[in-house]
Formats: C-alpha cells, structure tokens, sequence
C-alpha cells in the first residue's frame, strides 16, 4: 500500500487549498476525536478550530478519570471509555472518528458497538488492536518505544505514570516550549485497568467499518515500526506519514487538519 508523506513543504505547496472550503455550508459528517492515555481533550485544542472553521461539527470526548475529571481509577474501565464516546456521538450518524494512541482500542470497540453510525476510523499513532489483544499485550512487542524507561506502575492505586524526565522524550520532543511546560505542569497517570483488557471485535461490525492510519516517524510512545506493523496485519485502506513525535496536534496542528479534512470528505 503506498504511503502518503506529508511534509510542511506540501502543507504549502498544496494541502492549503484545502482550507479554502467555503466556511458557510455545514457538513454532514461529524469529526469525533478522543485522546490517549495520559492526557485529556484539551490535546485537540490547537486542532478543534481549524476544523470547525470548515463547517464541521467537532467533539473533543474527555474521558472518564482525565483532565479534571477525577472519577476513581477503581471504577474506570475500557466499557466506560467506550460508553463515554458512544453518549458523545448520541444519535450521530456519518461519524468520522478519530482515536491518538491508547484510543485506538475504544474507537474500535465503539464501531464493533454502533457500526452503523460510523463512516471512517482513523488512527492517529494509535493502537490497532485484533479481536482478543489488549494496549499493554500490543505495547510489549515495541521494543522501539522509550515508555519502557520511565513507567511507573502503582498496583495497589491501579495506575500507570510516566516518569518526569521522560514526559517530553516520549511524548512531545517536538512540542513549542510553552506546551512542554504545560505538559509538565499538569501530567496526570492513567487507570491502569483499560490498558490491560483485551477487545472483542468482528469482521461483521468493526471488520466492515473503512479504517485509515496515521503514522508518525518520529515517535517515542508508539514506535513507527510497531504502527507499520499493527496496519499489515490490518485492512487498512489509506495510511499518511507526517514527521512528528506522538502529538502532532501539538506541534503540527495545521498539517494533521489537513489529512482529517481529506478524510472527512
């Protein structure tokens, strides 16, 4: 399958064409977008605007126990992640929806759940799990991956963290200086439970659901090989590559609208 590279070059040879959308006409499709562990919907903060300026309805989802929501880690399941964006898309239908990271498990049990109500997966340097795997059986064969340094599992608190030091090497090397420090300043862990459940998935319900990928290169959670890997085992229809580390809603917001106005089409 042919990769499609997108540069900064090509945002401004080309892709800004896309942004030349008549901002007036709503679109049809909504663009759900549901952050990964050890973050929160504020990730899509740079992102959300320039979609919406396109006439398309966004939902950043914020899942139970991230950000400010402080539900107990003892009650937080992958069942609950996945009811949480279910009760975001309601009675949506054309849903193009967007997972970054640990989320690429909930988007996919979310279409195996409500198939008919999604038009495209799309995973953002995401897990792309088979039926019966789970994030941490995925995230053991990626030996690529700098998480392994600096986890800091709390058995008995049901949590997983990153060290400090490691925060920005892992997730945002090339985030501008003020998103680093927020980044630094505001870290929380993540319930462990949802990173350890397998997911049940079938070709009649999420097997039929169009799926695309978004690698990137440069990343240190979800290493570019174990992403190259988790799509030739799939049947993924488009993928794009963008130099970036794991948030390139952070440090290259422009580019990713791009590739999810494409897909939103």
């Amino acid at each position: 399958m042919k990769i499609a590279f997108f540069t900064a070059a090509l945002l401004f040879a080309g892709l800004g064409s896309l942004f030349a959308q008549s901002k007036t006409n709503k679109k049809m499709e909504t663009i759900v977008l549901v952050h990964g562990a050890w973050s929160d919907a504020s990730a899509w903060d740079h992102l959300v605007p320039i979609l919406k300026a396109q006439g398309y309805e966004v939902i950043a989802v914020n899942l139970p126990g991230h950000g400010k929501d402080n539900t107990s880690f003892a009650g937080i399941t992958l069942d609950l992640y996945v009811e949480t964006v279910k009760k975001a898309i309601g009675t949506r239908n054309n849903i193009i929806l967007v997972g970054h990271s640990m989320a690429g498990l909930v988007i996919s049990e979310v279409a195996e759940q409500i198939p008919d109500q999604i038009k495209r997966l799309v995973y953002l340097a995401a897990f792309l799990p088979k039926n019966g795997e789970s994030l941490l059986a995925l995230a053991q064969t990626d030996a690529d991956s700098h998480i392994g340094k600096y986890l800091q599992v709390d058995k008995d608190h049901g949590s997983a963290g990153i060290a400090k030091e490691g925060l920005i090497d892992v997730f945002a090397a090339d985030a501008p200086q003020p998103v680093r420090e927020y980044l630094l300043a505001n870290f929380k862990p993540d319930p462990l439970a949802p990173l350890a459940t397998p997911v049940v998935l079938s070709d009649a319900n999420f097997g039929r659901i169009e799926k695309v990928y978004i690698h990137t290169l440069n990343d240190h959670a979800v290493s570019y090989p174990l992403q190259q890997r988790m799509v030739s085992t799939s049947n993924v229809a488009r993928e794009y590559a963008i130099p970036s580390s794991h948030t390139p809603f952070l440090s290259m917001p422009e580019l990713l609208a791009a590739i999810l106005l494409q897909e939103a089409k």
